[in-house]
């Protein structure tokens, strides 16, 4: 072989290692590491409990409709997605929806009316127990909550359908919206081994992503699905979730730019990430707050089937008095560096229509408190420091789950400032999965947890007085006042009547503090500058995600 044939050859390898090198380059450059806690049990979105296996799912399987924040007005606005037009009856008894006609599962078969409505079919199946199964009582139902599909749905074409509401239902587009799946995958499965299968670990998905790999513990890759409705050439190619458990580890990778995005950044990282010019910060707060449980009735006599007042917390005045002796901005300010803001309801004020701002969070005030507890009958009549009622003293185990390093702060300062008014508090810490059986049995008298706020604004399931509708309702709070309210808010009304009841729900309970509430806590992002076109909201991070893009 003569010498200029051997250089063509080195050059044509030359070439191909450099176009293969570019081509890496490129592929690295062109996706998104997202550094997360824990890795998913799931990628099917029927049994997506955790937040990761709910901000994963969503990208394989989107809604009939997409939802968008509206920050002036403090609410979602439906937008088109699968269905590209719905439309109500004239008496808004029926909605009928007409899909895309261009939408394909990424095995290549058409998504049609008979994935929809076997997705509803499913979804409220209490074999197959889904994280959505008891959430459809405004449409057609049976005595176990399944829809009854033939009442319910009108299957017009392969591309339009009508949903059939029962008279007086309160229909809410966002709960009218449910994830699609395909029908062709799951109609052969038996519903109660669903959960099971290893089905759920290779989705059919039709999503702006699919999943490309899964290392267990390791890494979740989703690589853009070039075939998706949602697709559009300006995305980023992948997004890998990496799954850090160390919050130290993820903190150092993203300031290395190992990763790109991490949440739930502690307060007290903030300062070091204001130095570095490559990442910006978000405070998002209005979607989580911290509360002290007080239990309105007697454990014991409830586990015995009767219902009698708590001894010591089940006096409206009592749980005042209790919320004002708590100094609730020590801990803003020592703790989450006056990064949140103080609770008055479980209204959050991100919900600008609804939220009442003249409802003031009640100002610490321990004098104030040691008066309304002698009202009360709660004196230290024998002077041994501790407040005592008849022959009762007040005195009780305040517990928590292990774990949350704020809450382990806190439950120290409410422990002292609590003693301080001639009340003996006993800390103990409890296992997650304990203590929250022991809060659905109603089994605790007092407790500190924390609860996320659903969107759109739900009220019912956790203020309710019947355990049976009310089944987050921990506290065992009942007003009939409030029960009139919540049922009026589940019939059809203007918007203008819902802000009404809302608001004078807000007042109600801030009346009967049936809990303390403590404050709103921050989520505070940390992402890289190179993504733009991201906007964080509290509707969630990673919610069109597909249209961030990155700069080159």
């Amino acid at each position: 072989m003569n010498n200029k044939k051997i250089k063509l050859l080195q050059s044509a390898f030359l070439l191909l290692v450099l176009i293969s090198c570019n081509s890496n380059q490129s592929s690295e450059n062109n996706r998104i590491v997202i550094g997360i806690p824990a890795d998913v049990q799931t990628f099917n979105t029927l049994f997506a409990f955790s937040y990761e296996e709910s901000a994963i799912t969503d990208l394989l399987y989107p809604g009939l409709l997409d939802f968008r924040w509206n920050d002036g007005k403090g609410e979602l606005e439906a937008y088109p997605m699968i269905a590209k037009s719905w439309q109500w009856s004239a008496d808004s008894s029926s909605l009928k929806f007409i899909l895309r006609d261009d939408i394909k599962w990424s095995d290549g078969k058409n998504l049609t009316t008979d994935d929809v409505v076997f997705s509803y079919d499913l979804f409220s199946d209490p074999e197959v127990k889904s994280r959505l199964a008891g959430t459809f009582n405004y449409m057609f139902v049976d005595s176990m909550g399944q829809i009854d599909i033939q009442k319910t749905f009108v299957i017009i074409s392969q591309n339009e359908f009508d949903i059939n509401f029962p008279e007086k239902s309160f229909i809410d587009l966002n709960k009218v919206s449910i994830p699609v799946i395909p029908k062709h995958i799951f109609v052969g499965l038996n519903r109660n081994e669903i959960s099971t299968s290893t089905i759920n670990f290779s989705p059919v998905s039709c999503g702006p992503f699919k999943l490309k790999k899964w290392k267990k513990n390791q890494s979740i890759i989703l690589e853009a699905d070039s075939n998706s409705f949602l697709f559009n050439t300006a995305q980023t190619s992948e997004i890998i979730f990496k799954i850090i458990p160390d919050y130290t580890s993820r903190i150092l990778q993203l300031k290395k730019g190992d990763i790109d995005l991490v949440e739930l950044i502690k307060v007290e990282d903030i300062e070091d990430f204001k130095s570095l010019s490559n990442l910006s910060i978000f405070n998002n707060v209005g979607r989580e707050y911290d509360y002290i449980g007080w239990n309105n009735i007697d454990p014991e006599e409830f586990s015995s089937g009767k219902v009698k007042p708590n001894k010591l917390f089940g006096n409206k005045n009592v749980r005042r008095a209790l919320t004002i002796a708590i100094n609730r901005k020590e801990i803003l300010s020592e703790y989450l560096l006056n990064k949140g803001t103080l609770a008055s309801t479980p209204v959050s004020p991100i919900f600008k229509s609804f939220f009442d701002e003249n409802l003031k969070p009640y100002e610490y005030n321990p004098d104030e408190a040691k008066t309304i507890l002698a009202g009360e009958g709660w004196k230290d009549v024998d002077k041994n420091g501790i407040l005592e009622n008849g022959k009762t003293e007040f005195r009780f185990t305040l517990y928590y789950p292990v774990g949350n390093p704020l809450r382990e702060f806190a439950s120290v300062v409410v422990k002292n400032n609590l003693q301080a008014i001639g009340i003996e508090v006993t800390l103990e810490k409890m296992e997650m999965g304990t203590f929250i059986d022991y809060l659905y049995e109603r089994k605790l008298d007092s407790w500190m947890a924390g609860w996320g706020i659903p969107i759109p604004l739900e009220l019912k399931p956790y203020w309710y007085s019947d355990p049976n509708i009310g089944v987050l309702n921990f506290a065992c709070y009942g007003s009939s006042e409030a029960d009139s309210v919540l049922n009026q808010l589940d019939s059809k009304i203007i918007n203008e009547q819902k802000i009404i009841l809302i608001r004078k729900f807000q007042t109600i309970i801030h009346q009967d503090e049936p809990v303390s509430f403590l404050y709103w806590t921050p989520n505070i992002i940390v992402y890289n500058h190179r993504i733009k076109n991201i906007n964080i909201t509290p509707y969630g991070v990673l919610a069109h995600c597909w249209e961030w893009i990155l700069n080159e």
